[in-house]
This record gives structure tokens, C-alpha cells and sequence, in this order.
């Protein structure tokens, strides 16, 4: 068994594998640690460009795009490590990166899963939109992070340089125990992608286990390289996952008075869309909305056995109050202030 298997999951990314790829080579290169490669079988020259340009990297060729959840499940069933890394294929990492993540989570055995500090590949001193600091959820299922509040990016000037417990990692660099990954279910497939990261950190919290963010590693993470945040595809898979996440893992006392809520936030989204003339957003919440109302029944086991497994009900990194109510109406802009 090695120690720690970085998966990169790529489809039709031969430009990012040539960018990013070295940089992952050149700085992982620890005893017991591989690099894979799981290919969501490209149709570009992904893979020649792998065998060629990158012969020391493992690749795991997957039949079809799974998409990134099931992708990721598959290609985790094929490593046999300690820890897995799940590493977006557009993030490029800092020498010693490694070093501070695996020496705590080898100190910390309580801790399930942790992430690096997330930098913008594009501005680099600021943090970046998907993970930055470390993510947290509000109590309407509104992720934000530590060092990004909604479209509110900060610079990073080391103000979150302290260790602290968060209740979901981003997808960008997932470094987790590969039982815990397992034994949790992994990713749920259903949601394709977005939000899917979110969903395990916060199943494995309700379950006692641990999530942190190391500062002491940083990456830097391009975002967006697959569908841009303004995509009526984005909107919709973002808005109906936030809504099955909900409710997976909602306590029954929670459930209804926040999907009433939910209800009617995603109203005033759809209102916004509609202002701004985007129509094709404007449709997406409404088929994500009517989504998850037909899929809602066929989760019913799945919530019922997240529910029935919970030994830690309230979350801290679940706050109680509304990050929207915080942001456009108190105008609070920077996550120390909050």
C-alpha cells in the first residue's frame, strides 16, 4: 500500500495536463506517493500527450465521462493508499505542498480530510472563489469560505494563515483518508458535479469525523475551467445539489422550515435572472427546482441512513444564521467580520 495517491480526473483537458501536470510531478515527488492520471475518456489527445510527456504517471482509463463524482469514485476504487488527493487538472502546486497536509493528518487520526490554501491562478495573491481558506455553510445551505463571502473574493495577506476546522473542503485538492472516503459512500454520482465535495465533508462531519484547512500548503486553482459561473448547465446542477444536499443531511426538525425558506430565495434568484435578462438561468432554476422534486422520493433510504448514522447533529461550522442577510443587507464584505 502506498501512502498517498494524487488523482487528477481528466476529460479533454490535454492543454491544462501540459500546463498544470509538471508542476504536480515536480513537487510530489515523495517516497510512497503516486501520481495518477483517471481519464473520463477523452476524445482530444489527452492520452497521447500522457504517454508521451508523462510516462511516470499512472493512468486509469475510465469507459466514459462519469462526470466528475462517479469519475472520482471509480478512479478511487483503483488506488490502494492511505490517502487519496483529489486534485482538479487546473491547479498548480507549490513545492512542498504535501509536507504540511499529510504530517497533520498523521498527527490528527480524528481528522477525515483536509485542503491546502487556494490561491487564484490568474491574480495570485487572492484567494480563490472555489475553497479558498476553507469552506463553512450557512443555515440555508449557502457555502462561503474563509477569504470569499458570495462574489467577494479577499486578498490573501496571511489573515487566515491558523489551522482551523471547516465543514467542507473544496473538490479543487481534497486530501482524505481513502477508508473514510469509502466508508462514507464517496461521492454521491447522482449529482454529476458541483456541490458533490460538500455533501461528503458535511456526511463525514454529521458522522464525528474531521475537516481542516492547512494554510501552510497552497495551490493555485484556475476555477471555472469547465463551465463558466454565469452557465444556465452551472446554475442548474448547482442549484438542485444544493437542494438534494439539503435534504440528505438536514435534521428532521430543520427540514421543513429551511426548504420553505429555500422556496422562496430561489423565487427572488429566479427574479434576479429574469432582471438581467438571463433567461437561460431563469429556466434552469425551474428545472433544477422540478428536478429535485422527482428525485427527492428516490433519496429517501439515503436520508434516512445519513440520519440514522449521525452522532454529531449540530455542526459549528454550520452556523444559524443567513450568509445572505449578512452580505447584501449588513453589506459585511471580508469573512473576519462576520
Amino acid at each position: 500500500m502506498k501512502k498517498l495517491s494524487i488523482v487528477i480526473l481528466n476529460w479533454n483537458g490535454a492543454e491544462m495536463l501540459r500546463t498544470f501536470l509538471p508542476s504536480v510531478v515536480a513537487h510530489s515527488a515523495l517516497e510512497e506517493v503516486e501520481v495518477c492520471v483517471a481519464d473520463n475518456a477523452s476524445t482530444d489527445n489527452s492520452l497521447q500527450i500522457l504517454h508521451e510527456e508523462f510516462p511516470n504517471v499512472r493512468l486509469i482509463l475510465l469507459d466514459k465521462n462519469y462526470g466528475f463524482a462517479e469519475g472520482y469514485n471509480r478512479a478511487l476504487a483503483e488506488v490502494d493508499a492511505e490517502y487519496s488527493l483529489l486534485l482538479n487538472s487546473d491547479v498548480e502546486v507549490t513545492e512542498g505542498w504535501l509536507i504540511p497536509m499529510l504530517t497533520y493528518m498523521e498527527a490528527h487520526p480524528e481528522v477525515a480530510a483536509c485542503q491546502p490554501k487556494v490561491r487564484s491562478w490568474h491574480r495570485r495573491e487572492d484567494f480563490e472563489h472555489a475553497g479558498a481558506c476553507g469552506g463553512f455553510l450557512d443555515r440555508y445551505g449557502y457555502p462561503f469560505c474563509r477569504g470569499r463571502l458570495m462574489d467577494t473574493v479577499e486578498v490573501d495577506n496571511g489573515q487566515y494563515d491558523d489551522i482551523v476546522p471547516v465543514l467542507w473542503a473544496t473538490g479543487a485538492a481534497l486530501l482524505i483518508r481513502t477508508s473514510d472516503y469509502r466508508e462514507s459512500g464517496g461521492l454521491d454520482a447522482r449529482f454529476f458535479a458541483h456541490m458533490e465535495e460538500i455533501d461528503l465533508c458535511w456526511r463525514l462531519r454529521c458522522r464525528g469525523r474531521g475537516i481542516v484547512c492547512i494554510p501552510q500548503s497552497v495551490v493555485y486553482h484556475v476555477g471555472g475551467a469547465t463551465l463558466n459561473k454565469s452557465n444556465p448547465r452551472k446554475t442548474y446542477l448547482n442549484f438542485r445539489n444544493n437542494l438534494l444536499m439539503l435534504y440528505k443531511n438536514l435534521p428532521e426538525a430543520e427540514l421543513r422550515p429551511v426548504m420553505r425558506m429555500r422556496r422562496c430565495l430561489d423565487m427572488v434568484a429566479t427574479l434576479q435572472f429574469l432582471l438581467k435578462g438571463e433567461w437561460g438561468n431563469v429556466c434552469a432554476v425551474f428545472r433544477a427546482r422540478r428536478d429535485y422534486r422527482s428525485m427527492r422520493a428516490s433519496y429517501k433510504t439515503v436520508r434516512a441512513e445519513n440520519l440514522n448514522r449521525t452522532i454529531q447533529p449540530s455542526q459549528p461550522e454550520r452556523v444559524r444564521w443567513s450568509i445572505l442577510w449578512r452580505y447584501y443587507v449588513r453589506g459585511v464584505r471580508q469573512f473576519a467580520c462576520l
